[in-house]
């Protein structure tokens, strides 16, 4: 069980698992919408040029990025599809805001309140990934764990995992606890795992600080999408919650390649090329403090846009109020 193959066997059984339960769990749409009617109709509704500009400029930017950390910034290797993805960016939006009939991002849909809450979603995704890449770089690599300990090290993501999703839902639900106040919580919780296990000691005992990031990181994860898409949801129209929905999707796992991008650029520059095992692991806590700074970020853009809606919602308050004592003057 220890052969690598594993890993992916194991993700595919329980994705097979998923596939067939969702099946019979997934409710039906309420309205059924019809095939589209030929090849331009279809290129209109699923705004094929858009779609695509949009992934290979996504693609070739975070390729970009990771690729960097292996040949270095300085080769066309990485220049080259770095200038292309911007430029394709570009083509994008002019694409999506000027010629799309029914564009893939409406531009009514894009306003403050979801930038807000994509960079924040995005801050901390980036640092899940750096912190699950490099825990287990530095588990294996530093500590000489094997792959089936370095698996029960994670084992507490389990249980917190899943209390995690129970609290949330309470919060989100009976509690009434603002979603943005949820996403506060959550950026939190990923500052402070990220910071944990970035300055632990190479030595130190699992049970000090490895073990405490591992109940407080679950937190961030099951806190942030809920309340990402929570949010969304409430900025947009009603026609463009679905759009919300799957924006908030795709930063997250976007966030979680570029993330690791950053992280490795970081690694390589200070690890004085990886000649010892104590070169290797300042590379390493490198790449964690990058994971804290990008949590730091998502943490005061969270504030910053909790600031924003206590501000907006004491603004209405006093408008309400004020047409309340109008007919009493």
């Amino acid at each position: 069980l220890e052969w690598w193959p594993w890993a992916l066997w194991a993700l595919s059984i329980w994705l097979a698992i998923l596939a067939v339960a969702g099946f019979f769990i997934i409710p039906e749409p309420q309205r059924k919408m019809g095939p589209p009617r030929g090849l331009k109709e279809m290129m209109v509704e699923l705004d094929i040029p858009g779609a695509v500009t949009g992934i290979v400029a996504l693609v070739l930017f975070n390729f970009a990025w990771n690729q960097a950390p292996i040949v270095g910034w300085k080769t066309p290797e990485v220049l080259v599809p770095l200038i292309l993805g911007l430029i394709l960016f570009g083509v994008f939006a002019a694409i999506e805001f000027k010629y799309a009939e029914k564009p893939l991002l409406p531009f009514d849909a894009v306003n403050a309140d979801v930038a807000f809450v994509l960079a924040a979603v995005v801050c901390g995704w980036a640092t899940f990934g750096v912190w699950t890449l490099y825990l287990v770089q530095i588990l294996q690599e530093i500590r000489t764990l094997s792959p089936l300990l370095t698996c029960a090290w994670f084992s507490p993501v389990v249980v917190t995992g899943g209390i995690a999703a129970v609290i949330t839902g309470k919060l989100l639900g009976p509690l009434k606890v603002r979603p943005a106040v949820v996403m506060t919580m959550a950026l939190v919780a990923f500052t402070t795992g990220v910071i944990l296990t970035a300055t632990a000691p190479e030595n130190q005992i699992y049970w000090a600080q490895i073990f405490v990031s591992m109940l407080i990181m679950p937190f961030g994860m099951d806190m942030s999408f809920p309340a990402a898409t929570l949010i969304l949801s409430n900025a947009v129209k009603r026609e463009h919650q679905g759009i919300g929905a799957s924006l908030v999707n795709t930063v997250v796992n976007y966030g979680i390649a570029l993330g690791v991008g950053f992280a490795g650029t970081v690694e390589v520059h200070v690890n004085r090329g990886a000649q010892t095992t104590e070169d290797k692991f300042v590379g390493f806590r490198g790449a964690m403090y990058m994971g804290i700074g990008l949590a730091g970020l998502g943490l005061c853009v969270s504030l910053t846009f909790l600031a924003r809606e206590w501000r907006h919602r004491k603004a209405g308050k006093v408008v309400s109020e004020e047409k309340a004592e109008a007919p009493k003057s």
